[in-house]
């Protein structure tokens, strides 16, 4: 592409391609595809975006293709890779002029360079360092700003290869130019802080951006740059001068107003700051160790006492939390049981940190952390009012713990409190005394306080287990509290049930689990909408618990299931529905079937919610999670819920609908217990079947499920289901053996088996072209036990229930192969001998011995030549079945099953479903469960003597192991 003639065109083209018009931009985006691969593409680029005459979207639009230009084609292995020679012109053109007038564009051309270092530098780029370095001395600010921006760009990007050879590159560059960093970094930092008190905003702006940058490229040689940092006296200078230089920008706070630019930047420093410090201590614990003391020092007093005063904010006070919290928990401090065993470096840290936590000060963090950073705000207590839910969802840490500063400080109470419990409990439990009794409703700061030191218990109870007797607490203290209605002692109602459910796994009597039920069904009463979320959520953490009984929550179900229905109908907000759903799940789940009578409300309810929720996928997860335990606790009356419960299927399990990325995995779910619930099949629950074929290709973490799915439709109504499907999914089978794992394969041979047992007529005609490969596997003697003994039932079903099918299939095998039938049937037989042992589940090894003896009797010469092998399987066969009668010394075949025995369900059991039942019919046809073994062999044995005459039998008989015979003998005694 010659530049000249290229320029204009490619100019114009970026031009259309800025265009509203898709008429118009359509086209030139397909152009400027094209040109991507051209030789000298990426120069007219360049030479386009360094032009600060031309349009800034034209610029924009050519430093973006530029850039995923990088991405595509700089590396030299790369299809249409950038010759050497362009590559080296554009990068003398990129460092030529750090002068970009625009901040957007800047950033981007930063971004850029930092890619190309990211492939090139040092080795074919060693002039980008030492010009950064020349070009971030000079006086024009522009370009001065604009050599820091690239050069923390490149830094940033150098410091995130991980290969060990660019580790050691970027440690000899760390080396090599961190003494000009700090000295640059010190530079623009004194010179913003004399620029304070000037009053000229723009210049204190100007070189805050500097001491920013320079920062940033500090935190990232920092941190990344050096093996063994301590070693190094300049990086532990700058970091021990870190805490001198918070403390000045700290105090400029106060010269600086509350609302501009230059306040956010200099918090932003601020925070820059405290996040050089937590990055080296998680990167370099050990290193870290000089600056713990002064760490703890510099946190505590900033944040516990009044020295923060009028010059923290909340981001501040987090990330110092986040300090304190990083080095009581960090593991590297903490020595073994042994303290022999622990290293020098453990047991020094160890050392600093006790005797910084003194009871004085671990005290008084525990009180302040308590009384002042518990307390609700006036501005929490404004959002209760005014958005209810809102402040629900705050509170339960809409936000993360490291970046809010009420999660924050609960997280750092609670690791704190572990760390040094026998120090804090007596103070927690003083603190706890003095707010015995009822609290005067007038004197609203007390009823904080209250709620603040109950907070603390709440979070504290592990801790408290051994201190605290809850039962007597939650009688004596608790309960009467909850029945305190005024309007101002609704924070402490929704802290005290908040504060039992935190305790209900911990230490709580089961006989008191009544009144707290009574409690509960008062308080989903209450006036207070954050109250009655509260409630519902220390129900969900009372029936999720071990100790739940059902018979103690029975009296109060109809109760508390309307109430919960009426505050998801109240409540407006996705995220507060989907909460109150998942209680209501957990409420279903835990009653399973006895609450049917209750749930004609929530059935009728849930239509409209999940047509409100069509932008909400969230909430529809929720929804399918509630419908898989209503459909769980209907059982078949489940049917009734089919108008809607299948077109929710089909729309979670449609992978060509943009939802099903949210909603599959419970679609699915839900897909498969409306199956096992469902009394009889529909058209409509057969048509979502056309769903499966799509996820089978997929072959995703949802296979599993997916197998469960086909073999509900196969006990459902396998001749429905295999005339309509079998087809096709044989297709799907047969593509997926080729494909997916061991385990796979014998999922989709388990689906083709239980096709077998319930359909042993239709089934073998429909999986056809799938025997051929079990009968190979077998032949050739499948190296793999588990897929071997699938291999094994599958064939076993065939030969046994099938016989005419066998033939056919031997016969198409016997051509295939090129040999004789009857060799082929001895080579089989001898194999599954052979590989017996391969099959460990008891009905497997009984069905093998039923299908092998079913070739009895026989005066082929093959199968007697194979007749000692098959004794042999029939004798291990008696061994795996039959159970003795200690009264009549008799033996008994114990897989036997007869019409007259129904499983006896206790009360923590599921009842059975009503695919429970199909396979419990099922068995009562199986030969596994209805024919006797022991009778089986003696008819088969009896017939083939009359077959061959006593003589010929005898002959048969004594190719049989003498052992086996007179084992065998034993187990037929009486016949």
């Amino acid at each position: 592409m010659d530049l000249n003639s290229a320029s204009t065109v490619v100019l114009q083209v970026l031009t259309q391609a800025t265009s509203q018009d898709t008429a118009v931009l359509k086209p030139a985006e397909e152009q400027l595809k094209q040109w991507e691969t051209q030789p000298g593409f990426y120069s007219v680029l360049l030479n386009i975006f360094t032009n600060h005459t031309l349009d800034i979207n034209v610029r924009w639009l050519a430093v973006l293709y530029f850039k995923n230009g990088i991405d595509r084609y700089w590396r030299r292995v790369a299809p249409h890779a950038l010759s050497e020679e362009e590559k080296s012109t554009l990068r003398a053109g990129l460092i030529t002029n750090f002068n970009e007038p625009i901040n957007q564009i800047a950033t981007q051309i930063a971004v850029l360079i930092a890619k190309v270092a990211r492939l090139d530098c040092p080795r074919q780029w060693p002039e980008l360092i030492p010009t950064l370095i020349e070009s971030v001395k000079v006086q024009d600010d522009l370009r001065q700003h604009r050599a820091l921006l690239t050069f923390y760009h490149v830094t940033k990007t150098l410091a995130s290869k991980r290969l060990a050879a660019d580790r050691k590159l970027f440690y000899d560059l760390a080396s090599g130019i961190y003494s000009f960093a700090c000295s640059l970094w010190n530079h623009h930092t004194d010179t913003f802080l004399q620029q304070v008190s000037s009053g000229n905003e723009a210049a204190v702006l100007s070189s805050l951006e500097r001491t920013l940058l320079s920062l940033k490229v500090l935190r990232k040689l920092t941190v990344n740059g050096f093996v063994e940092p301590h070693k190094n006296m300049e990086v532990m200078g700058f970091l021990h001068g870190i805490f001198e230089r918070l403390k000045q920008f700290l105090e400029c706070s106060r010269s600086i107003g509350t609302d501009n630019i230059c306040r956010d930047r200099l918090e932003k420093t601020i925070i820059l700051f405290t996040k050089v410090l937590l990055d080296f201590l998680d990167q370099h614990p050990f290193s870290f160790t000089p600056l713990i003391q002064r760490s703890l020092e510099f946190s505590v007093s900033y944040v516990f006492t009044e020295v923060g005063e009028g010059v923290t904010f909340e981001r501040f006070i987090v990330q110092c939390m986040n300090l304190i919290k990083m080095i009581v928990k960090n593991y590297a401090y903490k020595p073994s049981k042994n303290f022999e065993d622990s290293s020098p470096e453990t047991l020094e840290a160890h050392k600093i940190k006790m005797a910084f936590f003194t009871y004085p000060t671990l005290t008084e963090i525990c009180r302040r952390l308590v009384s002042h950073y518990f307390l609700l705000t006036e501005e929490e207590l404004t959002m209760w009012e005014e958005d209810p839910e809102g402040f629900t969802v705050e509170e339960t840490g809409g936000d993360s713990w490291k970046y809010s500063l009420r999660p924050c400080t609960e997280v750092l109470f609670i690791d704190i409190f572990h760390e040094y419990n026998q120090t804090l409990t007596p103070v927690l439990l003083e603190m706890m005394q003095t707010l015995q009794g009822p609290t005067n409703v007038e004197d609203m700061n007390a009823l904080l306080i209250k709620d603040a030191v109950y907070n603390a218990v709440g979070l504290a109870a592990y801790e408290l287990f051994d201190s605290v007797d809850f039962d007597q607490w939650f009688k004596n203290q608790l309960l009467p509290e909850l029945q305190v209605i005024h309007n101002r002692y609704k924070p402490l109602r929704r802290r005290v049930i908040w504060l039992i459910g935190q305790w209900i796994s911990v230490k709580f009597k089961s006989d008191l689990r009544p009144m707290l039920y009574e409690a509960i069904c008062n308080l989903l009463q209450d006036q207070d909408l954050v109250v009655r979320i509260e409630t519902a959520t220390t129900l969900k953490l009372t029936v999720d618990d071990f100790e739940f009984r059902t018979d103690q929550f029975l009296p109060y179900l109809e109760t508390m299931f309307t109430l919960l229905f009426q505050l998801l109908q109240q409540v407006t907000e996705c995220d507060t529905k989907m909460h109150v759903l998942h209680v209501l799940s957990c409420v279903i789940e835990r009653v399973n079937m006895q609450i049917r009578p209750y749930v004609g409300c929530l059935v009728q309810y849930l239509p409209l919610l999940w047509k409100q929720s069509e932008e909400h996928n969230m909430l529809r997860c929720a929804i399918l999670t509630t419908l898989i335990h209503l459909v769980q606790g209907l059982g078949a009356d489940s049917k009734n819920l089919y108008p809607f419960l299948l077109p929710v299927i089909q729309l979670s399990t449609d992978v060509s609908q943009p939802p099903h990325v949210y909603l599959l995995e419970d679609g699915l779910e839900l897909w498969l217990v409306t199956l096992e619930n469902s009394p009889c099949i529909t058209p409509e629950l057969l048509r979502i079947f056309q769903n499966m074929s799509p996820l089978l290709e997929l072959s995703s973490e949802s296979l599993r499920t997916c197998f469960k799915i086909i073999n509900g439709y196969i006990f459902l109504s396998s001749t429905e289901f295999l005339q309509t499907y079998a087809v096709g999914l044989c297709q799907s089978f047969c593509e997926l053996l080729n494909e997916i794992t061991t385990e796979g394969q014998v999922q989709v041979l388990k689906v083709v088996e239980n096709a077998l047992k319930v359909n042993p007529v239709l089934s073998p005609q429909m999986f056809q072209p799938i025997l051929p490969c079990v009968f190979r596997g077998i032949i050739e003697g499948e190296r793999y036990p588990v897929v071997m003994s699938t291999y094994l039932g599958v064939m076993g079903r065939v030969l046994l229930q099938n016989t005419s099918f066998f033939s056919s299939l031997l016969n198409e095998m016997a051509h295939k192969f090129n040999q004789e039938m009857d060799q082929l049937l001895g080579n089989m037989i001898e194999m599954w001998v052979d590989r017996m042992d391969n099959i460990t589940q008891p009905e497997r090894r009984k069905l093998s011995a039923l299908a092998l003896l079913s070739l009895l009797p026989s005066d082929n010469s093959v199968i007697q030549d194979k007749f000692c092998g098959i004794i042999n399987i029939s004798v291990e066969g008696l061994h795996d079945v039959m159970t003795e009668d200690p009264e009549t010394g008799t033996y008994k075949d114990c897989m036997l099953m007869s019409h007259l025995e129904e499983p006896k369900v206790t009360e923590d059991e599921e009842p059975p479903t009503e695919q429970d039942k199909r396979k419990k019919m099922l068995a009562l046809k199986d030969p596994v469960h209805t024919v006797s073994l022991q009778q089986f062999i003696y008819e088969k044995l009896k017939a083939q003597q009359e077959l061959l005459g006593e003589q010929g039998f005898q002959s048969l008989m004594e190719t049989v192991d003498t052992e086996i015979v007179t084992q065998l003998q034993e187990f037929l005694q009486g016949f």
